[in-house]
């Protein structure tokens, strides 16, 4: 039976939240291995016990249902037993990545409101900073694998409502990584998990004898949702990593199955490899290397399966969606960049500014609906409207076209430049440059001329590590290979690009090094 065709069973056999899909593996395989990282490992039922020990201890400390949980965190057992704890009796998990600014992390703890705010200390020195910084207390607790952080109570945030339906009510809380202002907080039902983990993980064909690397950061929407639900309900084995590094990740790589990492971690392990004089990483069990996060140029993918003698399969999605939209499906591999087919069960329709369908074939703005779409973004009503409609789509302000349920990502609706009247998508002219093999990887922006009506297009490289490239060579690189109106006016060459937690490059960051000369070397 098709995947597609099994999603209404799916649906009606998901459990109530994402805590309940650790005690059935507890019981039909209380020994076997589910979370493995340097300090130790938990068995199926050793991390059953430490998510009872977790909700006791929550509780005891002033925890009730409704009440927003931040987690300062980095990936490593702790968060997930934490996460799993609050989630068992409906408060709610804030998941916040460690390597915030202070500035960062202390607007989501005020604008979520959190009753307390948790530490993964033992595993990560950013998180104890913040911990120090908020005067938390660093407690021992042996069951949770070391030492954790506990902040203090705030008596004067209320609980929200609990939804009649557990399913419904709030697994998650992420904040977007926005470009400007605070970042929204969006909402993840335990469907919305459930759902997502379930289908991603039947695409991989995922065992209990799989082994998954956890690298992907685990406060952010792959790596909890595809990474770390996917390997549990599927009662796999996840080797945990709060920080990824070429060579610990080499010797990991040994060990598992299903590896899924970002452009950036793959463009790295490159780097690694060619400093060591390595033209070839073949690991017996590996059987999945998969991209997500950023776009995956061609050039950067067919290094990477060259190196591991796999194809390297794509996929796409956001926040919002918990996050997938289309990924690819490993027993049909793609020679060409796109992000793989529609999540089943997933709708999606491509419109133009108009608002209108358009032509097959054809770039427009995707909308997506289906049981993975955000319940909404936190106390933000007019933000929530505006981004879901009243039949339920989503617009992901993403520009996309299709073949047949494939899935191709042109560009940003707010990245698109409009140059002597024509549409240029920043891209199509990375990927041009990032086949140059003098540049390690590319960033395009759009910058107003002196037409108001016009732009012009602005390239940042960043060089390989031994490069013998001008910028003249590169500007007459992509002349050759793209029309004129498409070539960058201006290539700045920076030294290392600037990317977020997830591998994607930080343009808002560029852009603010463009407006600052000085700032460029």
């Amino acid at each position: 039976m098709r995947l597609e065709d099994q999603i209404p069973a799916i649906l009606n056999s998901l459990p109530n939240r994402i805590s309940d899909v650790v005690e059935p593996w507890a019981e039909r395989s209380p020994d076997h291995p589910a979370l493995i990282e340097a300090a130790g490992a938990w068995t199926y039922r050793q991390f059953s016990s430490a998510v009872a020990a977790a909700r006791l201890w929550l509780m005891d400390r002033g925890v009730r249902p409704g009440d927003r949980v931040m987690i300062v965190c980095e990936n490593c057992r702790a968060f997930a037993a934490v996460l799993m704890a609050l989630a068992s009796f409906d408060a709610w998990p804030v998941v916040v990545n460690a390597r915030l600014s202070p500035r960062e992390i202390d607007a989501i703890r005020d604008h979520c409101g959190a009753r307390r705010v948790i530490y993964t200390s033992s595993v990560s020195p950013h998180a104890m900073e913040h911990a120090q910084r908020h005067g938390a207390l660093i407690e021992e607790h042996v069951m949770l694998g070391g030492t954790i952080g506990i902040g203090p109570l705030n008596e004067e945030v209320k609980p929200e409502l609990i939804d009649t339906n557990p399913a419904n009510h709030v697994a998650a809380l992420i904040y977007t990584s926005g470009t400007t202002g605070l970042p929204k907080g969006v909402m993840l039902t335990h469907r919305n998990l459930l759902f997502l983990a379930t289908v991603s993980a039947k695409i991989r064909r995922l065992t209990p004898d799989d082994r998954l690397l956890g690298v992907l950061p685990m406060s952010h929407a792959v790596g909890l949702s595809v990474v770390l639900l996917g390997t549990l309900v599927s009662g796999a084995t996840l080797y945990l990593s709060p920080r990824f590094d070429p060579m610990t990740v080499r010797k990991t790589l040994e060990q598992v199955t299903v590896a899924l990492g970002t452009p950036a971690m793959f463009s790295q392990t490159l780097d690694y490899a060619k400093l060591r004089g390595l033209t070839s990483l073949k690991f017996p069990a590996l059987r999945i290397i998969s991209s997500s996060g950023a776009p995956l140029h061609a050039d950067l993918k067919a290094r990477v399966e060259q190196l591991f003698g796999l194809p390297l399969h794509n996929g796409y999605g956001i926040t919002e969606c918990s996050p997938t939209i289309a990924q690819a499906n490993v027993e049909f591999p793609r020679t060409d960049t796109s992000v793989g087919e529609i999540l089943p069960g997933t709708e999606v329709r491509l419109a133009g500014r108009d608002g209108q369908p358009v032509a097959a074939g054809e770039v427009g703005e995707l909308r997506v609906r289906g049981p993975h779409v955000m319940k909404g973004y936190y106390r933000a009503p007019e933000e929530t409207a505006a981004a879901i409609d009243s039949e339920g789509w989503f617009n992901t302000r993403d520009l996309a076209r299709l073949e047949g349920r494939n899935l191709f990502i042109v560009g940003r609706t707010k990245e698109l430049i409009v140059r002597f009247g024509f549409n240029v998508y920043p891209v199509e002219v990375e990927a041009v440059l990032n086949s140059h093999p003098g540049v390690a990887r590319s960033a395009v922006i759009g910058r107003p001329s002196e037409r108001n009506d016009n732009e012009e297009v602005v390239a940042f490289v960043q060089l390989q590590l031994s490069p013998q490239v001008t910028i003249k060579e590169l500007a007459e690189y992509a002349a050759a290979q793209l029309a004129p109106y498409k070539c960058p006016s201006e290539i700045i060459v920076v030294p290392e690009m600037p990317v977020t937690p997830t591998g994607k490059v930080a343009k808002g960051d560029l852009t603010k090094l463009y407006a600052c000369p000085a700032k460029r070397s």
